[in-house]
């Protein structure tokens, strides 16, 4: 990335993240690094998975909290921290402040998942509930800090976070040495600013690529403008990484180190989240799946034109909602063809369905749900209409099942 003159402020340095990786290290899991037969395969490189979604509060934000707190003044811990997040970082924050006898108060938006509020509160921290949106609650947050002498412990945008999110860059060098690209999530910037500049000012020839969602391209528009922009919101399933604005102390940062960074499509999040539980029996959020799912969607030139490199895959967190992710895999089984819903018109007498889940049987599709309806779908009198689920096993058993009813002259639909 070419610098522009956003970079006018002293930036965290690389012996600030080795201190905090000595600070945080008793207390911080190591996570496993490890290799993936079925993306190094699909992708031509040799892949590694950094699997930060098995920490204690299930994200690497514990890196970056835990630094801020053990670098507070004694006055700064009896007085007590506050943070806003709908998320992770209110869950390390509560968490690590509980582990050390420090007060937290975390200010979470109105709307809120009540298991998030719920895991918040039970890691210790002090929940209240304020504002239509993550924005409101910071406002609030900071009113609060000042109304309350609180230390304001920000969600990326600090030096002290930024520096404990970069110690995980330099596990990832004591993992693997001769890495050759690292590909992470982005919301602010906090965790790419302390990887890369772990890794860049180790060994500057590591790529360092940034994904972001491209309904919030936050930075890429402040990199594209110079400066920090604040985005019109929007909704995502990748919502540990929907930030409006860039960080301004990490903005200088990324323009520095990050070679590159691009944006992913819902879809393409979606099907990552689905291929890491499936492939790998790993459960990732949205914001964990994004740097897969520019890699495997070739999202990334310089690395899709060259062939065999050892890239590392930062899975950031897996604190995923369990009704997204049933929304994720039922979809997923749709675009793959193993979960079809057909309508089906037929005779409303004893013995027609019997009939017809006899030949659906004759062909090995299994019923998950049906449901039958006479008044609507332009059934004929004294007919009736239903529509079945059923589980396929892809795309060539779908079209045997639609062409054995035209031969026993169903009139039928494909609904899904």
């Amino acid at each position: 990335m070419a610098t522009s003159a956003a970079i006018s402020s002293r930036m965290v340095t690389l012996p600030e993240i080795q201190s905090a990786l000595g600070r945080i290290r008793k207390s911080i899991h190591v996570s496993p690094c490890t290799r993936s037969e079925t993306f190094s395969e699909l992708t031509g490189n040799s892949i590694f998975l950094k699997l930060e979604n098995r920490q204690r509060t299930g994200a690497y934000k514990e890196r970056g909290a835990l630094n801020k707190l053990l670098s507070l003044t004694a006055n700064e811990r009896s007085q007590g921290v506050i943070a806003a997040s709908a998320g992770n970082h209110a869950q390390a924050v509560a968490y690590h402040a509980s582990k050390l006898g420090i007060r937290a108060k975390i200010v979470m938006p109105l709307a809120t998942p009540l298991i998030k509020v719920s895991a918040t509160r039970g890691y210790g921290g002090d929940v209240v509930l304020h504002g239509a949106n993550y924005d409101e609650a910071f406002d609030e947050a900071l009113r609060l800090s000042a109304q309350d002498h609180l230390t304001f412990v920000h969600a990326f945008d600090d030096d002290a976070v930024i520096a404990g999110q970069g110690t995980l860059g330099l596990e990832l060098l004591e993992q693997y040495p001769d890495l050759e690209a690292v590909i992470v999530p982005i919301g602010g910037g906090g965790l790419i600013g302390g990887i890369s500049c772990a890794l860049k000012e180790t060994n500057p020839r590591i790529q360092v690529i940034g994904v972001q969602p491209a309904r919030l391209p936050s930075v890429k528009v402040a990199l594209a403008d110079g400066k920090p922009v604040t985005l019109p919101s929007a909704v995502t399933i990748a919502d540990g990484i929907a930030v409006r604005r860039a960080g301004e102390r990490t903005l200088p940062l990324i323009q520095k180190y990050v070679d590159d960074v691009v944006t992913v499509e819902e879809e393409e999040i979606a099907n990552a989240v689905l291929l890491l539980l499936e492939r790998e029996k790993v459960l990732a959020e949205g914001a964990g799946a994004a740097a897969l799912a520019a890699l495997v969607n070739r999202r990334i030139p310089t690395i899709k034109d060259h062939a065999a490199k050892k890239i590392a895959i930062v899975v950031s967190g897996g604190n995923i909602d369990v009704t997204l992710l049933a929304r994720i895999i039922e979809r997923g089984l749709v675009k793959d063809g193993r979960l079809v819903r057909l309508r089906v018109h037929l005779p409303d007498y004893p013995g027609a369905l019997h009939r017809l889940t006899g030949i659906l049987a004759q062909h090995r599709a299994n019923i998950v749900e049906t449901s039958y309806d006479r008044a609507y779908h332009n059934v004929n009198l004294g007919d009736t209409a239903i529509d079945i689920t059923m589980e396929t096993r892809g795309p060539d058993h779908i079209a045997e099942l639609i062409s054995a009813l035209s031969a026993n002259g169903y009139t039928h639909e494909r609904i899904l």
